[in-house]
C-alpha cells in the first residue's frame, strides 16, 4: 500500500477526494477540469493556496487528458420533447452562464461548455484556472492517446455495451491493489484476464 495517499483511498470517489482536498488533507488531486471551481470556491479552506497544472507526462509528451460530454438526451418516449429541447438549449447556452455568474459569480460558471466563455474577460479575470482548463481540453487527442500506437480511440471509455461491466470489474481489481490485497501486477493481470473473457463471450 502506498503511504502517500489518503486512508481508505480504495473506497474514495470524486466526492470523498474533493472533500479531502477542500479540507487541506490532500496535497494533489488529478481529476476533471470541472473540479477547478470546487477547490477555489467558498467551501474550500485552501482556495487561496491552489495551483493548477496539466496532467503529468513524465517527459514523454502524452498526458492523461481525455474529452467527455454532458450527454444531455431526450428519450424518444418523452411526451414533452419540445419543452426538453427548449430547456437543454437554454441550460447549455450563454444565458445560463450569465445567470450563474449573476447569482454565484463568474468563477462558478460551468467550465468547458462553451468556447465563448474563454473569450469573456469577466470569466478570465474571475477564474484563475480558466486558461489551464482550456489548454487541457485543447491538448487532449483521443485519436492518438498513448505514447505507443494503439488500436482504439480515447483513454478512458470504449463505446461498446460491454464496457460498463469491464470497467466495474477492472475498478474492483485496482481497488483491491490500493487496499493492499494484491499487487499492482496482479491487478493488471486479473483485469486483462477478465476483459479478454468478457470480450470473447461477447463475440469480439
Amino acid at each position: 500500500m502506498n503511504e502517500s495517499g489518503p486512508a481508505g483511498a480504495a473506497n474514495n470517489g470524486f466526492n470523498e477526494n474533493l472533500t479531502l482536498f477542500q479540507q487541506g488533507k490532500c496535497g494533489m488531486w488529478i481529476d476533471a477540469t470541472v473540479a477547478a471551481s470546487f477547490v477555489t470556491g467558498a467551501d474550500s479552506t485552501v482556495a487561496d493556496k491552489v495551483g493548477f497544472a496539466l496532467a503529468p507526462d513524465n517527459g514523454l509528451g502524452k498526458r492523461g487528458n481525455w474529452l467527455w460530454a454532458w450527454s444531455l438526451a431526450i428519450p424518444s418516449s418523452s411526451e414533452k420533447q419540445d419543452a426538453a429541447k427548449t430547456f437543454i438549449s437554454w441550460a447549455t447556452g450563454p444565458a445560463y452562464a450569465g445567470l450563474v455568474a449573476e447569482n454565484e459569480g463568474w468563477a462558478n460558471v460551468p467550465p468547458g461548455t462553451r468556447t465563448s466563455l474563454y473569450k469573456n474577460q469577466n470569466y478570465l479575470d474571475a477564474a484563475p484556472f480558466a486558461q489551464m482548463t482550456l489548454d487541457s481540453i485543447l491538448s487532449a487527442d483521443p485519436t492518438n492517446p498513448s505514447v505507443q500506437p494503439v488500436p482504439y480511440t480515447g483513454i478512458q471509455f470504449v463505446a461498446i455495451p460491454e464496457f460498463a461491466g469491464i470497467a466495474t470489474q477492472t475498478g474492483q481489481q485496482f481497488s483491491d491493489a490500493l487496499a493492499g490485497n494484491q499487487s499492482a501486477e496482479e491487478a493488471l493481470a486479473n483485469a486483462q484476464e477478465l476483459t479478454v473473457e468478457e470480450m470473447e463471450a461477447a463475440g469480439y
